[in-house]
């Protein structure tokens, strides 16, 4: 039988350290001479009472590590858990929003998709906005450890290519995964506080460069203003397209870089190729403005960049009507929103490395049927890659394809329109942040969606940012079998 006590001590421990990030925001509405306070030491207090009691009662079992069945249920249990625990300041706070928002605002929140059921973003307390913001940066720190600790070993999508980087965890599980932790959290500390010092240096005050910093290095996309990051024009973006490009770049890389150790850092092809298609995608959308006004301003030139690398990297930042660009150039956002960043990142989607390795597939099959006798072996930065490796990574393509199908088809049938429902599974299994259509407000908030269409773009944002095949393994009876 399946034990579940390894996952309970872990996920116990997580709820409980969730529940003391809910001291912040209370110190924050305290310092803000609100009311509104007593909701989160209300929140706290519950949530780390149940956390640590999970954990205590869980504790007994922790030495014998995880199997490869309670990997998966831990994976998914996390990310499922500790947003249920996250809509409480949302229910019993200012903007009192029934579980069904609230759950959609969390789950948005801890997936790092960016997508916002409020609006009045802008007069709402202090504390609920640094919580949404807590929210995402715990998130994407989170799926960093899970791409680079549990995603290998469970062989989803490709990511045992990782393994043997020094990331094989099973066995020592929990030893390994904090080991591992240390490092990425150093890493996404010193970003994050680089970002925020930015931030500020550029015109910001310390509230909103802290609530930015949080939401952009983890490539979030939740602000504190409804105009989104339209609110900050000029310098502040230009850095923010510097620290979205490096919250969606390997940590494992970034980690090397700051050791002193630069040589990886600038030979990872992914890293490469995703910095090329940026700029490709970037100029691409220049130049249709360019023959089409016979113009451009820095104004222009600049939205332009910001919206392009918010989309690409997943973040979901808003600067202006990204519709009104023209059809080539919406074309291009939906192509890279469906990209994302590198794996081992905080960014969204399917990711450079998986469509690095398709291409080079395709070319591969399309050179044997030329030379049926060549032999020829699919490398990536070196490495041979076993059939293992393509069969999950062409899996994950064909559930990503599969579910966004399923999804825009659900959506529509709770009385979307076809725009609506295709843009709303598009921003959540991406994990993207926007969302384009008639029921779309004029701040970019889905408050119009019907309750129904907001559980299905919750599953659909759980199941894109755990790479899919994570949560469908589970309803799975080969799964639960001794």
């Amino acid at each position: 039988m399946l034990d579940l006590r390894p996952v309970g001590y872990v996920v116990g421990l997580l709820v409980a350290t969730l529940g003391a990030t809910m001291l912040f925001p209370m110190l924050v509405d305290i310092a803000e001479g609100r009311d509104h306070w007593p909701v989160f030491a209300e929140s706290a207090i519950l949530t780390i009472l149940v956390g640590g009691l999970m954990a205590l009662a869980c504790q007994n079992r922790v030495a014998e590590g995880l199997n490869i069945q309670q990997a998966f249920l831990l994976t998914v249990g996390v990310w499922v858990v500790l947003p249920t625990f996250g809509t409480l300041p949302f229910m019993l706070g200012a903007t009192q929003a029934s579980f069904s928002d609230a759950m959609f605002e969390a789950m948005s929140g801890v997936t790092t998709t960016g997508s916002t059921v409020f609006s009045g973003l802008d007069a709402m307390p202090k504390g609920l906005l640094l919580w949404r913001g807590i929210l995402q940066w715990l998130g994407g720190l989170g799926i960093v450890i899970v791409a680079l600790a549990f995603l290998p070993v469970m062989r989803v999508g490709g990511m045992q290519f990782f393994r043997s980087e020094g990331f094989d965890t099973f066995g020592k599980v929990l030893p390994r995964t904090v080991d591992i932790s240390k490092g990425i959290l150093n890493v996404y500390l010193a970003l994050t506080l680089l970002c925020a010092v930015s931030y500020m240096l550029l015109g910001m005050d310390a509230f909103d460069a802290t609530v930015h910093a949080l939401t952009t290095v983890s490539t979030g996309g939740f602000s504190t203003s409804d105009q989104s990051f339209a609110a900050f024009p000029g310098a502040p973006q230009y850095a923010c397209v510097v620290f979205m490009l490096l919250g969606s770049m390997p940590f494992v890389r970034l980690m090397q870089g700051m050791r002193g150790d630069f040589k990886p850092l600038m030979k990872d092809s992914q890293m490469r190729a995703y910095v090329r298609w940026v700029i490709y995608a970037c100029l691409a959308v220049i130049a249709y403005e360019f023959l089409v006004s016979e113009t451009l301003s820095e104004e222009k030139v600049r939205e332009r960049l910001f919206n392009v690398v918010s989309i690409f990297s997943g973040t979901g930042y808003g600067d202006g009507d990204v519709t009104a660009w023209g059809a080539m150039p919406f074309v291009v956002l939906i192509i890279v929103g469906a990209i994302g960043g590198c794996t081992g990142s905080t960014g969204c989607s399917i990711k450079i490395f998986r469509y690095q390795l398709l291409i080079s597939a395709i070319r591969m099959q399309a050179s044997r049927i030329f030379s049926p006798h060549k032999v020829a072996v699919l490398r990536h930065d070196g490495r041979a890659v076993g059939d293992d490796v393509l069969q999950s990574v062409i899996l994950l393509f064909t559930m990503y394809i599969l579910f966004f199908g399923l999804f825009s088809v659900a959506l529509a049938l709770t009385g979307l329109t076809m725009s609506d429902a295709l843009t709303g599974a598009w921003t959540a299994i991406f994990n993207i942040g926007p969302a384009f259509g008639e029921l779309i407000g004029p701040t970019g908030a889905l408050t119009a969606y019907p309750t129904e269409a907001k559980w299905i773009m919750i599953l659909a944002m759980l199941m894109g940012r755990l790479e899919v095949v994570a949560v469908v393994v589970l309803v799975m009876p080969v799964f639960w079998r001794d």
